[in-house]
C-alpha cells in the first residue's frame, strides 16, 4: 500500500475534464479499462458497502502504511477527493463478476510544464500476493501516460512497506530520494522514500506501449 501524496502543489495549467474521460463509474468492464484479469473504473457511490466491508476486514494489513475508508464518512470523503478536478480514483475490479480488489489513487495531477501526478493504491487483504495489484499497475500506468499523457508519477512509501516497494520495483520505478517525517499517516509523521516513473521510460520497458 503507497501513503498519499502531500498537500497541493499545483502549477498553471489544469487538467481538466478530461482525466477521468475514458473512464467511468459503473458495475462492469465496459465501463473501465482492462485486460486479463483485472480491470480498472472509477468509483461510484454505489460502491460503498463493498469497499467499506473490504477495507474493514483489510485493517490489519493496511497499518500503519494507508488509511483507506472504513466507514460511511470516510467514503463520502473518498469520492469527494476522486471527483476534484486535479485527481483520479480507480477501483481495481476483478473481470467475470466485477469484486472490488483494491483502489489506485492519482493525486495533485499538475498540468503546465510538470505534467504530473502523485500515485497511491491499496488492496483488499482477500486479494493480497496474487498478482491482481501487478496487472492493475500495468493499466494504470498505461492510463496515465498514453491516455491522460502525463510525464512522471511519484510513489512515496515508507520504507518498512516491503510489499508496495517491490510491486513498484516491478514496474520500473526508480528510487530517487528519501524523505524524513514525510506524511502524516494513522496520526504519526512517518519517513517515506520516493519512487518516481517517467513516461519515456515506462514507454522503453514496456512492449509495443504505443500501440496499447
Amino acid at each position: 500500500m503507497r501513503s498519499p501524496g502531500p498537500g497541493p502543489a499545483r502549477a498553471p495549467g489544469s487538467p481538466g475534464r478530461e482525466v477521468g474521460a475514458a473512464l467511468r463509474p459503473g458495475d462492469g468492464a465496459a465501463n473501465g479499462v482492462g485486460r486479463g484479469r483485472v480491470y480498472l473504473r472509477q468509483p461510484a457511490a454505489s460502491d460503498e458497502t463493498e469497499l467499506v466491508a473490504l477495507m474493514r476486514a483489510s485493517r490489519r494489513l493496511h497499518h500503519p502504511w494507508v488509511s483507506p475508508p472504513l466507514d460511511r464518512v470516510s467514503f463520502q470523503m473518498f469520492l469527494a477527493r476522486a471527483r476534484r478536478p486535479t485527481a483520479l480514483a480507480l477501483l481495481a475490479c476483478r473481470a467475470g463478476g466485477g469484486a472490488i480488489l483494491g483502489v489506485f489513487s492519482l493525486s495533485e495531477i499538475v498540468r503546465g510544464a510538470l505534467q504530473g501526478a502523485y500515485l497511491s493504491y491499496y488492496v483488499g487483504a482477500p486479494y493480497a500476493n496474487q498478482g491482481y495489484m501487478t496487472e492493475g499497475m500495468e493499466l494504470l500506468l498505461r492510463h496515465a501516460f498514453r491516455n491522460l499523457r502525463l510525464h512522471r508519477l511519484e510513489a512515496n512509501i515508507q520504507p518498512g512497506n516491503l510489499a508496495s516497494i517491490a510491486l513498484v520495483k516491478r514496474c520500473g520505478f526508480v528510487l530517487e530520494g528519501f524523505s524524513p517525517r514525510y506524511l502524516k499517516i494513522c496520526n504519526r509523521w512517518r519517513d517515506h522514500e520516493r519512487w518516481a516513473l517517467r513516461a519515456e521510460v515506462w514507454r522503453q520497458r514496456t512492449p509495443r506501449a504505443q500501440d496499447l
